[in-house]
C-alpha cells in the first residue's frame, strides 16, 4: 500500500535510510523537516512494515515537481516497488499542478537509471561534483503533461 507519510513514520523512515551509504542518508532531523515542509513524502508498506519511500518537493509558482529521494529497502528490491512509488509520485505531482518532474541521480547508479529510463525520463544535464563525495549527477526530467505545440 502506498500512502502519504506522517510524523508517526519518522522512526521507520530513519531505519530505512540506515540501509544506505552514510553520504546519501537523511537523518532524523532532516526527515522531521521534510515531513513538515512544502513536500510530500510517500511510503510503501508490506505487511505493516515500511519498505519504500519517496520525497517530492514543490515550489510555489513553479510547474516543476522535484523528486528529491526515492528509497527501496534492500530486501524489497526486485519486486517493482521503485516503479510503483515513482508512478504514485507522478500522479500526486500532476494533481498538484506539476507539468514536469525533475530529479538528480548519481551517474554511477545504474539501477536508478534503468528505473528512470523505463519511465521515460531523459537526461537534461550533467552536474559535475554534485554530491559531497565529488560524483557527477545526471539531472533528469519527464513531462507529466504533454507540452503544447502552440496550436489552438
Amino acid at each position: 500500500m502506498i500512502r502519504p507519510a506522517t510524523e508517526a513514520d519518522l522512526s521507520a523512515l530513519v531505519a530505512l535510510e540506515e540501509t544506505f551509504p552514510a553520504v546519501d542518508r537523511f537523518d532524523r532531523r532532516t526527515w522531521r523537516r521534510l515531513l513538515a515542509g512544502q513536500t510530500l513524502t510517500l511510503v510503501h508498506e508490506t505487511a505493516g512494515a515500511l519498505d519504500a519511500s519517496a520525497v517530492l518537493l514543490f515550489r510555489q509558482g513553479s510547474d516543476i515537481a522535484r523528486l528529491y529521494s526515492i528509497s527501496v529497502a534492500p530486501a524489497a528490491r526486485g519486486r517493482g516497488l521503485g516503479s510503483k512509488i515513482l508512478t504514485a509520485c507522478e500522479d500526486y505531482a500532476r494533481k498538484r499542478g506539476a507539468a514536469r518532474m525533475r530529479l538528480e541521480v548519481r551517474a554511477s547508479n545504474s539501477a536508478a537509471h534503468r528505473l528512470y529510463d523505463s519511465a521515460d525520463y531523459r537526461v537534461i544535464a550533467a552536474l559535475e561534483s554534485y554530491y559531497p563525495d565529488g560524483e557527477t549527477a545526471h539531472r533528469m526530467e519527464k513531462f507529466l503533461i504533454a507540452p503544447s505545440d502552440g496550436a489552438s
